[in-house]
């Protein structure tokens, strides 16, 4: 891989992928809709090149893909736009993959797997979404799999990390950063998993530079499963954060949802923290080697000294 694009750059995970990219010595196209926040985040890297484009217009991505490798699709929606924009998307990215015959490597959450039971979900985990927004991830990776296009599906749990602001601990970690209460988003006695946007990134770059890992799905887990009070003590302990911090239940959240659609399309995920699904890496660990995993203490530190730096100016 000579040449990547990334569509999505100026989201948590896509910026992490540009570093990595950068980092392994891959020339990048960031593409973004936000012109004045690539400029912002991509301005001093030589390695890469800005495109300001809507991932929804087929003109644009096609473009964009001109002489690329591999295109990596980290763009984002706001839930309640789920079901309009991605299977559009999806459909585009194909399309610009096959034109320029480049490969895809697709960012996916843990929605398409549903609920449960195991202790630790594999790869070959039957999938049985039960939420419309499972059944469109689903049906995201069947589309990129009736392609003949080589793809990576890479599945990661809730992210966090430098510049990863809609997620569910950002929600926790923007009022920390204030120095205001804040809000913890589910019950803080179970164990879930959060992964640093940056080893995700490196994990699933190394997976794109391969040859023989491609039309395959990938299980990328955090370092481990955490709980919200294991969180709030580093928040004590390392930050030496002093406010109360106020849990958000599922019933918080129907309650706000008749007010703001957003939260309304929460509602039916909620169900992630209250029996949360975990993810084996036993595959990439066999195949690959140890999985960047950054310890939750370390990780926390960068992510709030990013958002302090960026507070500033």
């Amino acid at each position: 891989m000579k040449k990547a694009l990334v569509l999505g750059a100026t989201g948590g995970i896509g910026y992490a992928l540009v570093r990595e990219l950068v980092e392994q010595g891959v020339e990048v196209v960031a593409f973004s809709r936000g012109k004045e926040r690539l400029h912002a985040l991509y301005q001093n890297e030589s390695k890469v090149s800005i495109y300001s484009g809507n991932a929804l217009v087929e003109k644009d991505v096609i473009e964009a893909a001109d002489g690329v490798d591999v295109i990596f699709h980290a763009v984002s929606f706001p839930y309640q736009e789920w079901m309009d924009k991605h299977p559009l998307c999806i459909e585009i990215i194909v399309r610009a993959a096959e034109m320029h015959q480049a490969k895809i490597a697709l960012v996916d959450n843990i929605y398409a797997y549903g609920m449960q039971s195991k202790i630790e979900v594999i790869e070959d985990t039957k999938k049985e979404p039960h939420t419309k927004k499972g059944k469109i991830r689903l049906a995201m990776e069947n589309r990129l799999k009736r392609s003949n296009v080589p793809c990576l599906i890479v599945h990661m749990p809730d992210l966090y990390g430098p510049n990863a602001e809609n997620t569910i601990l950002h929600e926790t970690l923007k009022n920390v950063v204030l120095n205001k209460t804040a809000n913890f988003v589910g019950d803080i006695k179970v164990a879930r998993e959060f992964i640093f946007t940056l080893d995700g990134a490196k994990a699933m770059v190394e997976l794109a530079l391969r040859e023989d890992t491609y039309n395959q799905n990938w299980n990328i887990p955090s370092a481990h499963p955490i709980t919200g009070e294991e969180i709030i003590e580093i928040l004590r302990k390392e930050v030496g954060y002093k406010k109360s911090i106020r849990t958000v239940s599922k019933t918080m959240i129907q309650f706000i949802g008749l007010f703001q659609p957003f939260m309304r399309e929460m509602v039916e995920m909620m169900y992630l923290t209250e029996d949360p699904v975990i993810l084996s890496g036993k595959k990439y660990e066999a195949k690959i080697g140890p999985i960047p995993q950054t310890p939750y203490k370390k990780g926390i530190k960068e992510t709030l000294n990013w958002m302090n730096e960026k507070a500033k100016g």
